[in-house]
């Protein structure tokens, strides 16, 4: 997904070092990999002391999970608006968070999954890693709230798909560019989901 770092108060309203530091966060980790950004490029992007990161953030992980909180909060609230948007028919809104995966392909300096890119480069039973797993089970436990709403037949197996089908279009829009990668993602659901779900009067 692409992210954009969040931002609070009014444009022209001078923002918090805090804040500062973890805008410049967003921006970089997304663009660069969490490992492939220092804490001297943040500081500096920031315009703060080192002291001033470090009294905020005392590790770069902490950081780091701090990034990951604002992304997870971004891409559930996208996946959440996508469903609304469908409106009130459980198939339709679990057809419809696939419009939040066209939306993200299309943004400019769209780089892909920050959660997927950032298990990458994190060793397994980290606490950045675990964070990483953390938010896909959220998602996956979201989607099936979804599935069980709409009287899927089999609501865990079908929000396990349905997920995969959403990291793969993220990876997907990376490795190829095109556009329609998402509304195949789309339409690929949309049979799983006829398939499972049985349809009201």
């Amino acid at each position: 997904m692409a992210v954009a770092a969040p931002h609070h108060g009014r444009p022209d309203e001078p923002r918090p070092a805090r804040q500062r530091i973890l805008d410049n966060a967003f921006r970089l980790f997304y663009a660069h990999g969490v490992r492939g950004v220092g804490v001297d490029t943040v500081i500096a992007e920031s315009g703060v002391a080192k002291a001033t990161l470090y009294k905020h953030f005392p590790r770069k992980d902490d950081l780091v999970l701090a990034y990951l909180d604002g992304v997870d909060e971004f891409w559930r609230g996208q996946l959440q608006a996508a469903a609304d948007a469908a409106g009130a028919d459980p198939r339709s809104r679990l057809v419809g968070i696939f419009d939040a995966l066209e939306t993200a392909c299309r943004r400019d300096g769209f780089h892909g999954c920050a959660f997927i890119n950032t298990a990458a480069e994190s060793a397994p039973g980290t606490e950045v890693h675990r964070r990483t797993v953390e938010h896909k089970d959220a998602v996956r436990a979201w989607v099936r709230e979804l599935a069980v709403a709409a009287d899927a037949s089999d609501p865990d197996g079908l929000a396990r798909t349905l997920t995969l089908l959403l990291d793969g279009g993220l990876a997907a829009g990376v490795l190829d560019g095109d556009p329609q990668t998402a509304a195949a993602a789309r339409e690929a659901a949309r049979a799983l989901i006829d398939a499972q779900c049985a349809r009201r009067a």
